[in-house]
């Protein structure tokens, strides 16, 4: 029941898009298939992400019960600890649903074979990226303590904005995305060179493969800002 529920969740998200292509032929210039395929791409990245390291956010919970002292104790990282916590393996419906979506809008396009080499790229940089803003939305859970939701707007909701193509933001919210949190390297940058379209912001051509750069830019101040959360614990007390 919850593989099937999972599909279904997942199946209106992309249903949105499905609504508005049946008002319009296009968005901000792109078709439904280019749509669907950045859809397919952020949500392959953003669901295998989710099914392994979303725990991450789940950590003030720990900290509040004092649990979080047994996983330090144990001869295991914390972090690997933490996000296998409650492991959910039936989100892998979630997954199935955005490969299926990838599938068809990458035959539907009929891309061309010599740029496909990226595509797998785009989805593991993107699941690094995912993993590291679950890293940092545990770690500001440990100075608060009791903001889970004010860190989902992070996570939760880069998933959310880059389903769609980045054209239909303003232009301060895209420099934001790609200059400061690299949300435009998990697909759009490198989605405009395996879809060959020009970026409507004019950004320059060799950031399409910036992707694991982008990545390793945001992996290592996670990593580094997991470990300075470790440093400030002090336990609950008794």
């Amino acid at each position: 029941m919850l593989l099937v529920i999972g599909f279904v969740i997942a199946g209106l998200d992309f249903g949105v898009i499905l609504v508005i292509f049946a008002n319009t032929t296009t968005l901000t210039g792109f078709s439904r298939e280019e749509v669907m395929f950045l859809y397919g791409t952020a949500q392959t990245a953003f669901t295998v992400a989710d099914m392994f390291f979303s725990n991450l956010d789940r950590i003030s919970i720990h900290i509040k019960a004092g649990t979080f002292d047994t996983m330090l104790i144990r001869p295991v990282s914390s972090w690997v600890q933490v996000a296998t916590d409650r492991f959910l393996p039936t989100r892998v419906s979630r997954v199935i649903q955005a490969l299926l979506v990838l599938g068809y809008a990458a035959s539907a396009l009929r891309l061309e074979a010599g740029r496909l080499w990226m595509v797998p790229v785009m989805i593991g940089c993107g699941i690094v990226i995912y993993a590291s803003l679950w890293t940092l939305a545990g770690a500001v859970q440990f100075v608060l303590t009791d903001a889970p939701e004010v860190v989902n707007a992070f996570t939760y909701g880069s998933g959310q904005l880059s389903q769609y193509p980045f054209s239909i933001y303003g232009r301060d919210l895209v420099r934001g995305v790609t200059y400061v949190l690299p949300l435009a390297f998990i697909n759009w940058q490198p989605a405009l060179y395996v879809l060959g379209r020009e970026d409507p912001f004019g950004t320059p051509y060799f950031m399409r493969f910036l992707g694991p750069v982008a990545a390793l830019l945001l992996a290592v101040p996670a990593g580094a800002a997991w470990r300075w959360g470790i440093r400030m614990y002090r336990s609950t007390g008794s």
